[in-house]
């Protein structure tokens, strides 16, 4: 069983060593590539985000600690600093001492004293050789911490930028996802929002009806007029003008023989 195993370890390394080492490698990468950006792309954009909003959230601990080393190099290079200012006041001290010393000497007396104390002009000389050693040891001291403060010190400035760039990001960043918050809550509210529907189609059925209708009229004109005399536009004979005396007349029989003797008998 052990040895299948192996065997098929060994084939499926041989299989991708293969593929590697064909073009076919690199289709194999192209499709991963492809479905990451598929499942990318498949991602909502509010859960983008608040991943993003995460992220931008994830960095306050690095920027606290990143501000705690800031503060504890401050607080290191002010004692620094300090300790240079109190070499720096001894070293003078130290040199006032030296150069009374060496003018005692080169006064040619051949004793001294200091705070109460007789010395030999070989004691002053043997003390001004310890303090002058000593004043050398201390100066070159001073220097290299001087030098290591300036380097600390421009160590510090650079931390100090790069801390007010990360903050300086971070606001940048809070700010580019509230503007894309914005832009997609347009959309959302664009994809959302609908007109007010208005129900017309009565309006639009009566407005149909009254063109029907004048349609209609219109179309019984136009065949009235063309059911109009054919005999033509031109008058061909005078018109005859009726005498209403006469029709009268006529209705009543006037001036017929029978009608007139009818009358004279009733006058009788």
């Amino acid at each position: 069983m052990l040895k299948k195993i192996t065997l098929l370890g060994v084939l499926a390394l041989l299989g991708t060593v293969t593929v590697a080492g064909t073009g076919a490698w690199s289709y194999v990468r192209t499709g991963v590539t492809t479905a990451s950006e598929s499942v990318r792309s498949s991602v909502p954009i509010e859960w983008e985000l608040k991943r993003a909003r995460q992220m931008i959230q994830d960095l306050k601990p690095e920027i606290a600690n990143n501000l705690q080393v800031v503060v504890r190099e401050e607080v290191e290079v002010k004692k620094l600093s300090d300790q240079i200012v109190k070499k720096q006041a001894s070293l003078a001290q130290n040199r006032d001492d030296i150069m009374r010393l060496k003018e005692d000497l080169q006064s040619g007396s051949t004793k001294f004293v200091y705070a109460g104390r007789n010395y030999s002009a070989s004691q002053v000389q043997e003390d001004l050789s310890h303090r002058f050693k000593q004043f050398q040891v201390h100066e070159a001291t001073t220097s290299k911490l001087e030098q290591v403060l300036d380097a600390r010190e421009r160590n510090l400035d650079a931390a100090r930028m790069k801390l007010d760039e990360m903050l300086a990001a971070k606001r940048e960043l809070e700010v580019q996802v509230e503007n894309l918050q914005a832009r997609m809550t347009m959309v959302e509210v664009a994809q959302t929002a609908s007109p007010v529907s208005i129900d017309d189609s009565q309006l639009s059925h009566t407005r149909q009806l009254l063109d029907s209708i004048a349609t209609r009229i219109d179309v019984a004109e136009r065949l009235v007029d063309s059911e109009g005399s054919l005999a033509g536009s031109i008058r061909l004979d005078e018109p005859q003008d009726d005498n209403l005396l006469d029709e009268i007349a006529t209705y009543f029989g006037e001036g017929q023989p029978e009608v007139q003797t009818l009358v004279s008998s009733q006058e009788l």
